[in-house]
Formats: C-alpha cells, structure tokens, sequence
C-alpha cells in the first residue's frame, strides 16, 4: 500500500507553504507501509523558533485553505519542534539543530520519499544526494 492520494497533495501543499516561509530541507517520507496511523511524515527546518513558527503557521493556514484542519498541534510554545498531526499525514518543522539530533530520516530510511514537486532550488539536502 502506498500514501494516499490526500496525503500526498497535502504534503505538496506543506511543501509549497514552508518553502515560501524559507524553510530549508524538505522532504515527505511515505510510510504507510510502517505506521498503521498516518500515511506521510513531512520534515522541514528552520533556522531560528521564529521561523518555526512562521513555517507551522504557513503550512496550517495552506491545509486548512485545502479543507484539512490539525487534530493536534505539539512544541508551538518552545519552537524547536513542532509536530502538526493532520491524520493521514504528520508534519514536523525543527530547528535544524534538532533535526540533526533527532535524524528522524534515519529512523524512516527504508520508507519511500515523496516527489514533493518543488524546483530544483528547493531541494533538500537529503534528496540532491540521492539524484
């Protein structure tokens, strides 16, 4: 089985959002084939809790344009990591320090990217090395 077609135009969405707010190292990781609850886990980064913040509001103000609203919304206070769960797909938006620390894609690396549909400037990392 494969993340939904839903879940794979809102992680375009949240792509689309966090990239206009500069966040750096997007990716969508499809594990509907590991998790039973969601079908995508949406990572991207920002420099400073600003810029989390701004990254988080972006991405729910796009969802929620697209007819989605969260279920839960983590980590708003501190900015450091903010975890949105919009059901079939759940979102995380780090201070890159904490996205080094954690290595969530190294936990899901056996889980399929998603082709997040952004220019080639604004790739991740993560998926310039695999091109």
């Amino acid at each position: 089985m494969t993340a939904s077609p839903e879940a794979v135009g809102a992680a375009r969405g949240a792509a689309q959002a966090a990239s206009d707010k500069l966040a750096t190292d997007i990716i969508a990781l499809d594990v509907s084939e590991q998790v039973v609850i969601t079908d995508v886990f949406f990572l991207c980064s920002g420099a400073n809790d600003r810029q989390v913040r701004a990254i988080v509001d972006a991405i729910e103000d796009r969802l929620r344009a697209e007819g989605s609203k969260p279920i839960r919304r983590e980590g708003e206070r501190e900015g450091r990591w903010v975890l949105l769960d919009f059901g079939d797909i759940v979102i995380h938006v780090q201070l890159a320090e904490e996205r080094v620390h954690y290595a969530l894609e190294r936990l899901w690396k056996d889980c399929p990217l998603i082709d997040l549909e952004l220019h080639d400037h604004e790739l991740s990392d993560h998926e310039a090395a695999q091109d």
